[in-house]
């Protein structure tokens, strides 16, 4: 594929699989790299070579940029792909990636920078003409906050720049607790991201999380890859993903993807991002962020697409065109995916690591597993607690439910304890089987089960 002939895989479990075997497809060789605790993994025996970069914790493996940069050197490799998580959306790691002569999979490093930063995101989303909540720019003090609040209504969100997946958010319900919540928002940014400077939102009540894949080169080409509907979350940590969203038609539809592929033309974009938006009952939808990255939950968008993407993100980093053009892009039925991760939801989901005695996948018609385990493995307290993905996906989305459920009644996990039974209980939940959640929902599912 162009002159990419040897990646780096600077990732850990199902993703840095994922990313060997796109690689392989595309006659490139993978280099996995991996931690002590990652020695004898899957994804390591499966790529044609492996560099080990350092101890199990994160700051000295898969965080350490001057480890993987060696690696990438020591191995021969040309290009680096980040996965998700870890140093994905570091623009600061992909700006070096660049200088020391490699192919960074991923967005120019400006506009990681760019869309990183929740404020600048929003202020390019406002300049594509894509709505955005209601809200304030960076927080100079506590006075700005109480000055700016008003206008802006409670309840709101107090939000890091620096944010991203979810964390450095606090919610606030009235003026009475805005400096509070503000201070520990503060140092809470300041302790994760390194910066903390944040900024007020309105909380809307009883929205949806509507996300459009893009895909974008540097061709001139930008085009959508269609909706996922991820509004199963607990703490905005998604649960059960699936596209496309069943909760939108098709003329908000036709909307938000012009939106997504509009910011992205907008913003200089290549590669695979994610266009993320709250849509509010009302049907009125808003940006919330850009993930500069692939997604956990990119496998759905293929299986209802046809589209490998993360083959495109290969093809565009080694400078080709997308192989596709919009109106090549049709949707073909629905998929869900279901995050089986260790972690015990009767224990306010503490992760469980320990090593999986047992570990029997479903199959048939429409089932896809993503996981970088076997039997026997061990599931480390250093890293995510995620196992597996399991994907199904049907002819619609009643069809593919259904294979969820037989799927999950089918996957055998032992050894640790893990999300599977939670998720059985939720594919069987009325408000799953019509659609009828919201971001805050699945939260108060589980209050009124305990």
């Amino acid at each position: 594929m162009g002159g990419m002939r040897r990646v780096l895989v600077a990732n850990r479990g199902e993703i840095a699989l994922r990313v060997v075997r796109a690689c392989h497809a595309a006659g490139i060789e993978a280099v996995a790299v991996y931690s002590d605790a990652d020695r004898d993994s899957r994804w390591v025996r499966l790529a044609d070579d492996a560099v080990h970069i350092g101890a199990s914790s994160v700051a000295k493996s898969y965080l350490n940029a001057d480890a993987l940069l060696e690696a990438a050197r020591s191995s021969g490799a040309d290009a680096v792909h980040p996965g998700y998580g870890f140093l994905s959306e570091s623009a600061e790691f992909a700006r070096r990636v660049s200088e020391a002569g490699l192919v960074f999979v991923g967005a120019p490093s400006p506009v990681i920078a760019r869309m990183g930063d929740k404020a600048a995101a929003r202020a390019a989303a406002e300049e594509a003409r894509v709505p955005v909540i209601p809200g304030s720019g960076p927080l100079a003090d506590e006075n700005a906050a109480l000055e700016t609040a008003p206008d802006i209504g409670y309840p709101l969100l107090v939000k890091a720049s620096a944010g991203g997946g979810g964390k450095g958010i606090r919610p606030v319900r009235g003026a009475g607790e805005l400096p509070g919540v503000l201070a520990t928002a503060r140092a809470e940014a300041r302790a994760s991201f390194g910066d903390d400077t944040v900024y007020l939102e309105r909380s809307l009540e009883g929205a949806r999380h509507v996300e459009v894949q893009v895909l974008a080169d540097d061709h001139g080409n930008v085009i959508h890859v269609f909706d996922r509907e991820c509004s199963v979350q607990r703490r905005r940590q998604k649960l059960l993903e699936e596209a496309p969203s069943p909760g939108i038609g098709p003329k908000l539809r036709g909307e938000i993807t012009a939106a997504a592929t509009r910011l992205a033309a907008h913003v200089g974009y290549r590669g695979a991002g994610t266009v993320e938006f709250l849509v509010a009952p009302n049907g009125e939808f808003h940006f919330l962020e850009m993930n500069t990255r692939i997604q956990v939950e990119h496998p759905v968008t293929e299986c209802v697409t046809g589209v490998d993407l993360v083959a495109e993100q290969l093809r565009v980093a080694s400078g080709g065109p997308l192989a596709l053009r919009q109106e090549d892009v049709a949707l073909d039925g629905s998929a869900v995916e279901l995050r089986i991760n260790a972690e015990d939801p009767d224990n306010g989901f503490m992760p469980t690591p320990g090593e999986l005695t047992r570990f029997d996948l479903p199959g048939g018609p429409g089932i896809r597993i993503d996981t970088g385990f076997v039997p026997g493995d061990r599931i480390t307290p250093f890293y995510d607690s995620m196992i597996a993905k399991l994907v199904c996906w049907g002819t619609d989305r009643e069809q593919a439910l259904a294979r969820a459920g037989q799927a999950v009644s089918e996957l055998g996990v032992e050894g640790v304890a893990s999300t599977r039974p939670l998720h059985e209980a939720l594919l069987a939940s009325p408000e799953v089987r019509k659609a009828t959640f919201h971001t805050a929902w699945l939260e108060e599912w589980l209050s009124h089960r305990e």
